[in-house]
């Protein structure tokens, strides 16, 4: 496979916040890693934040094994708040009255969990620059902090300020008080793209807060690459190490679909030839095809079409709407359209990158020629 960006140029990477949906970003973090992807600067927000000095510090094996083993737990102490699969509204009514007469969540672990994982020295001797975001709730600002300007002694606090979810017990940090960054900014690009930086991938994970990208208006210069999950990564705070190793993989994957181009919806295909290419498969592989449109169609009528007219004005049109395709769909995405669709019924892994090539030996494999 062929990388589709140019890695002899530094990269400044956002984090976008998102709580427990962060897992995803150290999957991508192994796939930039692996690349060879030099990252120059990054800006986080919350947990983004947090993966920020993670990435500062660079160790992505200790990021694994902390996401991999990370519990509800470790980052907050609310007895009787988590797990609400098992409990009755009453109970769960009960547990947040509780909370909110104690002033709110109890982020010890949270800080616990901060100081053992965090180290500051390795952080101001890193060749990147960490910059995060929060609010001030004393004027309701937004603030950037460059961490590794900030007082000996005061990155763990400049980090927590960053993810200071509205809910959690506050409290003040270094006489003033302070709000999650995705407050009035979740996805940072704007601050990377302040201080100059022209090469900027952006891993996004959906979580609640501003989505300031949406509006900014990104100078013609600047190139701006985007990582992101398209199946659902879970709830904020669903601190659970399954999940998490679940998402660090799709992660891992997704980050592969951008630095290598890979096509496909829910699985990751290498396909990098021609739309000629495509439509000369698709007839090749016409029984593939038949297989889907013959309900639609009938199966007489469709045992009666023929020639390239009928594929072209007829058959494909109507396998395009069944597969539920934008309407500016191309013979390249009809084909791996119809063959995710067999890959998803014959279960086939989708944490793999396949060629449709492999596909469709697979199916045959599994189905026969003579039964389609």
């Amino acid at each position: 496979m062929e990388l589709k960006i140019d890695i002899t140029k530094p990269y400044g990477i956002v984090l976008e916040g998102g709580g427990a949906k962060g897992s995803y970003q150290i999957g991508a973090w192994r796939a930039l890693e692996e690349a060879g992807v030099q990252v120059k600067g990054i800006a986080g927000t919350s947990v983004g934040a947090l993966n920020g000095a993670l990435m500062c510090m660079g160790d992505l094996k200790e990021a694994e094994r902390i996401w991999g083993s990370l519990t509800y737990s470790q980052v907050l102490d609310a007895e009787g708040f988590s797990g609400f699969g098992d409990k009755s509204l009453m109970e769960i009514a009960e547990s947040a009255v509780r909370i909110i007469k104690d002033g709110g969540l109890d982020i010890t672990p949270l800080k616990h969990l901060i100081r053992e994982t965090v180290d500051e020295e390795r952080i101001r001797k890193s060749d990147k620059e960490l910059f995060v975001t929060t609010v001030s709730l004393d004027d309701w600002k937004a603030v950037v902090l460059d961490v590794k300007e900030m007082p000996e002694g005061a990155i763990e606090d400049s980090l927590l300020a960053s993810a200071y979810l509205p809910g959690f017990k506050q409290e003040k940090l270094g006489g003033k008080r302070y709000l999650d960054g995705g407050g009035l900014n979740n996805v940072p690009v704007d601050v990377l793209v302040d201080r100059g930086y022209e090469d900027i991938i952006v891993i996004r994970i959906y979580g609640v807060g501003v989505d300031t990208e949406r509006f900014l208006k990104i100078p013609e210069n600047v190139k701006v690459h985007h990582i992101a999950p398209r199946q659902n990564l879970g709830g904020i705070l669903e601190f659970d190490g399954k999940r998490a190793r679940k998402n660090m993989q799709l992660g891992y994957m997704d980050a592969k679909r951008m630095l290598y181009g890979l096509e496909g919806s829910s699985y990751y295909f290498d396909a990098p030839q021609s739309e000629a290419y495509y439509f000369d498969k698709m007839m090749s592989e016409i029984q593939l095809v038949r297989h889907y449109i013959t309900p639609e169609l009938g199966e007489e009528e469709a045992k009666s079409l023929e020639g390239y007219r009928a594929f072209t004005e007829q058959i494909f049109p109507a396998l395009a709407r069944e597969l539920e395709l934008p309407e500016n769909w191309s013979y390249k995405t009809l084909y791996l359209a119809v063959l995710e669709k067999w890959a998803r019924e014959l279960r086939m892994p989708r944490m793999k990158i396949y060629t449709p090539d492999q596909i469709v030996k697979k199916i045959y494999q599994q189905i026969g020629r003579k039964e389609l």
